[in-house]
């Protein structure tokens, strides 16, 4: 069953307008409530989550009255990281879990993530039946079975503690200057509050939201706003998130980055030590570096390359039983303790590493040495399809054959915005530059 509405992330787009309406979200509300209550019986209940965009009052109220008219009843959690929205779906006993969110993406846009009751986002095969709901004719609830919905204080307090859980019990992080900067997003509150109980000097950046700033040259797309906090104020390290909380990037006490891939390697290098990676095999996305790889590959590891999306790296982990993911841009995912990528358990075990093993950040930061890679996007309009045109696709084909055996090529079509994504590694930097200039310029001229 296609899909036309979900993208690699539920539903996506720019706030009023389609497909993020009032009108869409109580659609999709209902659609879902519908799917999820298709036993008939009464006692459904799902837990709503949001950023801190203006939009999330709108269709958080939208959602509510589409749920709710199925006879779902609603738990409104109000700003929490995604990961706190699939942890609590699972807690909580919840029917279904939806985090009202656009991620990364400036506030302009929003989004509609959903978790089923294990606490994992849903399939695409359950997205796109929600989608064949949302098109056909949604059967309401009788009057006497309409949901009720209910406001949730301690939500985020839950999700701190669990937080703190997966820290190991034996250290702290007393002595440590830590720069978090939380993109004026849902951890604005969680992220500082967990350090600074675990005994971190805590230096907040981006924890004052005002519905329009967040991701605003803040958080993990945007690290130099935490860089020159972190050498501004001498601290030892700096965790820089995204809008929602489930990406991460580190950075130095010098202020340089360390990247998903880098986050990655360290802990599989240290997980194979202890025994506790499962399977000896790391999951990640087509977009990691292949030093990553040749990284894994020097010490007996595999990496298992999959489409771009952590929940594509989540369901090749639950198929194999690996127990660590993610993605270059952040998103680490760790099924010991969470079901969807959580940037500040990924930002603990970090910090646990500079405690347990008492070296600066700069000595952790950098696992391996990266393959030139150069990434670059083409706009394009919705009326396009710039990937079948004939002079793009010899274009490619010829820029692949100039970097066999010495890198590879990767384009397609972004999940959440109308981009083509062009990216390309090889050690010879110059023919890199060169080939991926050429193909931006065959696609430019196809848009």
């Amino acid at each position: 069953m296609s899909r036309k509405l979900f993208g690699t992330d539920g539903v996506r787009g720019r706030a009023n307008t389609y497909p993020m309406t009032a009108e869409m979200a109580l659609r999709l509300g209902a659609a879902a409530g519908r799917f999820f209550r298709r036993d008939g019986s009464s006692a459904h209940r799902v837990v709503i989550g949001k950023d801190t965009r203006l939009s999330g009052y709108m269709i958080e109220n939208a959602l509510t009255a589409g749920l709710t008219s199925t006879g779902m009843n609603v738990l409104l959690l109000g700003p929490v990281p995604t990961p706190a929205v699939g942890f609590l779906t699972r807690s909580m006993r919840a029917d279904l879990g939806v985090m009202i969110s656009a991620s990364h993406n400036p506030h302009q846009d929003n989004g509609i993530k959903f978790f089923g009751p294990d606490g994992f986002k849903l399939s695409d095969e359950a997205e796109a039946e929600i989608e064949a709901i949302v098109a056909g004719e949604i059967l309401p609830a009788q009057p006497q079975n309409i949901g009720r919905a209910k406001r949730i204080d301690d939500g985020r307090g839950r999700y701190q503690e669990f937080v703190k859980t997966t820290f190991p019990a034996g250290l702290r992080l007393d002595g440590l200057k830590v720069v978090i900067d939380c993109a004026n997003g849902a951890a604005y509150k969680a992220a500082p509050e967990v350090l600074w109980e675990l005994g971190a000097e805590v230096i907040p950046v981006g924890v004052t939201p005002n519905g329009t700033n967040i991701n605003d040259r803040c958080g993990s797309t945007h690290t130099q706003t935490a860089a020159e906090a972190v050498v501004a104020h001498g601290a030892h390290v700096g965790i820089s998130l995204d809008g929602d909380a489930d990406r991460v990037m580190i950075l130095d006490q010098n202020g340089r980055v360390a990247d998903g891939d880098q986050i990655m390697a360290l802990l599989a290098a240290r997980w194979a030590e202890e025994g506790r990676l499962r399977g000896n095999t790391l999951v990640a996305t087509v977009m990691s570096n292949l030093g990553l790889e040749k990284f894994l590959n020097a010490r007996g590891l595999r990496l298992e390359r999959t489409a771009v999306g952590d929940r594509y790296v989540v369901e090749a982990m639950r198929r194999g039983g690996y127990n660590l993911g993610g993605e270059q841009s952040g998103h680490i995912v760790m099924t010991d303790y969470a079901t969807t990528g959580d940037g500040l358990v990924a930002g603990l075990q970090f910090l646990s590493e500079m405690a347990r093993t008492e070296k600066p950040a700069s000595e952790l930061v950098q696992s391996f040495a990266t393959v030139p890679q150069l990434l670059k996007n083409v706009r394009y309009g919705a009326d396009k399809q710039p990937l079948s045109v004939e002079s793009v696709k010899s274009r490619i084909a010829e820029a692949e054959a100039r970097l066999k055996g010495k890198g590879r090529v990767l384009i397609r079509k972004s999940g959440t915005e109308p981009l083509i994504r062009v990216m390309a590694e090889c050690e010879d930097e110059d023919l890199l530059n060169a080939e991926v200039n050429a193909m931006v310029a065959a696609i430019e001229a196809a848009v």
